[in-house]
């Protein structure tokens, strides 16, 4: 039973401000000392180690990570802005639905969570302020599209919790596909129809005298748009196939973006050297994180933690149904406050083995817990999106916009989560589909 405290001291450390990596590792060798002894903690923790050092998919991690930054580097990102909002700020809420679409593509190359909403958000807020846009609109939009990272492959996230939850990464990725478009889909959808029935919302661009020609427009397009989604086919579509695994294909993404920079000319040593070092930070916090969580989790199912719980969930008798509803809402609660990796380090180790037990497909579950990870991750009063977004909108964008803003995406969100669960085929249907089998 004394296993079962490891839960309430972390969220008790993690709340007075200490370190997360630290305070799991400090945690497992205090309750491991305890139950395991000196010699037997000492092997757990070099077990746990190694298996991290050696998981070949991890080294996908700071691949997807480096394609993200050198496309914010070198200056891609910003081209592509422009490119995209040249076609859609014409329509109903244009400028907003061009966000959108540009964080698809941008949580497509970065695969990490914040990155998205920093980048897009320095963008697409001044042009959007620029054409009076709702700052409640501005707020929501920028939120919900840059949480995306969460769920658009290829995400860290999902890297990180296949291992976790000893399912296929491949299999993850290919299975986040279907509902990441239905999320951005629902925002395009939501987004058109408010400034439909509301134009003051999003106005329409008024047409420039030196807009240019159709023609104009496809060859910019052409020039912008069409490279990036070249890098993005051949990741994605390179798993899809069952050509690459994971890692071979964040490979082939990381060097793609490296000759995207050199053929747009924007490839110089500056570039280089920050994108690779902030690579190194993002990475080595990542991976610190994974080890001290997989430290942590061992201890606590070694322990008798992960018996003693399923004994209380069978003597409580949730059933399937209610374990899954269980897991969810622990998981959207935690999202107010933690850290999405910190989250799946806590609960996914814990709470995989029970729901596999209640005859839930893995892959099924592992995207699900993404979704519902990246609902919390917007929902206020403690939404993490609204923290990196208060960290880079201007002053005349208060909280009270970002709030009001947020929640109606907040129900887009449910709503997708929602149809997963009524019908699982929009998560298993394309892996099933393909069957790369690669882990």
């Amino acid at each position: 039973m004394s296993s079962l405290w490891m839960f309430p001291a972390l969220i008790a450390c993690i709340l007075t401000g200490f370190p997360v990596a630290l305070t799991m590792m400090a945690l497992a060798v205090v309750f491991g000392l305890h139950s395991f002894g000196f010699e037997g903690l000492q092997y757990q923790f070099i077990q746990k180690i190694e298996e991290t050092a050696t998981a070949q998919v991890l080294a996908a991690v700071p691949l997807f990570i480096f394609m993200g930054a050198m496309f914010e580097a070198s200056g891609i990102a910003s081209r592509l802005f422009d490119a995209i909002h040249m076609w859609t700020r014409r329509i109903p809420g244009g400028m907003a639905v061009g966000t959108v679409i540009m964080c698809v593509i941008f949580a497509a190359t970065s695969g990490v969570v914040g990155a998205t909403e920093t980048v897009v958000g320095l963008l697409a807020i001044p042009a959007m302020l620029r054409y009076g846009y709702s700052k409640s609109l501005i707020s929501g939009t920028i939120c919900a599209g840059g949480s995306l990272g969460t769920i658009i492959p290829p995400s860290v996230l999902a890297v990180v919790i296949g291992p976790v939850a000893s399912a296929s990464v491949g299999n993850i990725l290919l299975g986040m596909f279907i509902p990441g478009f239905m999320l951005a889909i629902a925002y395009i959808i939501y987004i058109v129809i408010l400034c439909t029935l509301k134009p003051e919302y999003g106005p329409r661009v008024p047409k420039s005298a030196d807009e240019p020609s159709f023609g104009a427009k496809l060859l910019l397009t052409g020039k912008v748009l069409v490279p990036p989604v070249v890098v993005i086919v051949a990741v994605l579509g390179s798993m899809m196939m069952g050509i690459a695994t994971p890692t071979e294909a964040s490979a082939t993404g990381a060097l793609g973006t490296v000759l995207l920079a050199l053929a747009y000319g924007r490839l110089k040593w500056s570039v280089l050297v920050d994108s690779t070092m902030r690579t190194v930070r993002i990475t080595a916090m990542i991976l610190t994180i994974v080890v001290c969580g997989q430290m942590f989790a061992a201890v606590f199912v070694g322990s008798g933690g992960l018996q003693t719980l399923q004994d209380f969930l069978r003597d409580f008798a949730v059933g399937r149904w209610g374990l899954l509803f269980l897991v969810m809402f622990i998981v959207f609660l935690a999202g107010f406050m933690l850290e999405p990796l910190v989250i799946i380090l806590m609960v996914v180790p814990i709470t995989a083995p029970l729901i596999e037990a209640a005859g839930f497909d893995k892959v099924w579950f592992c995207v699900l817990f993404l979704v519902m990870l990246q609902t919390g991750y917007l929902t206020p009063p403690m939404a993490p999106s609204i923290f990196y977004l208060r960290g880079i909108a201007p002053p005349e964008i208060t909280l009270r916009h970002m709030y009001t803003g947020i929640w109606p995406f907040i129900g887009l969100q449910l709503l997708v989560v929602g149809l997963l669960i009524w019908y699982p085929k929009f998560v298993t249907w394309l892996p099933d589909s393909v069957l790369t089998g690669v882990r």
